[in-house]
């Protein structure tokens, strides 16, 4: 279900989605340092919702015909163009 829910979103929003657990991740990487108390299932359940997000982008593209080459060098260009900003967890919290 978590797979249909994925297919169901445009590749835009998957996007922003990766951004944003990726920002989220590195907050655990914060706390683990700073021996803050974190839940350590955490990582790994993170890592593997970004892998499924990137997977369902990966299957679009092999079905508009995008080889690996080309696929890999608009990727590099995306991460290029990523505006680095604080996860929602963070934006939630300043807001109230």
């Amino acid at each position: 279900q978590e797979l249909e829910e994925m297919r169901s979103m445009t590749t835009e929003q998957l996007e922003e989605e990766v951004v944003d657990l990726k920002g989220e991740l590195f907050l655990l990487r914060l706390k683990r340092s700073a021996r803050q108390e974190f839940k350590s299932s955490e990582f790994g359940r993170m890592r593997k919702r970004i892998a499924r997000m990137l997977t369902v982008k990966r299957e679009r593209e092999i079905e508009q015909g995008i080889n690996k080459r080309l696929s890999r060098k608009l990727d590099r260009k995306w991460k290029r163009s990523i505006v680095v900003r604080p996860p929602p967890s963070l934006r939630e919290n300043k807001e109230a």
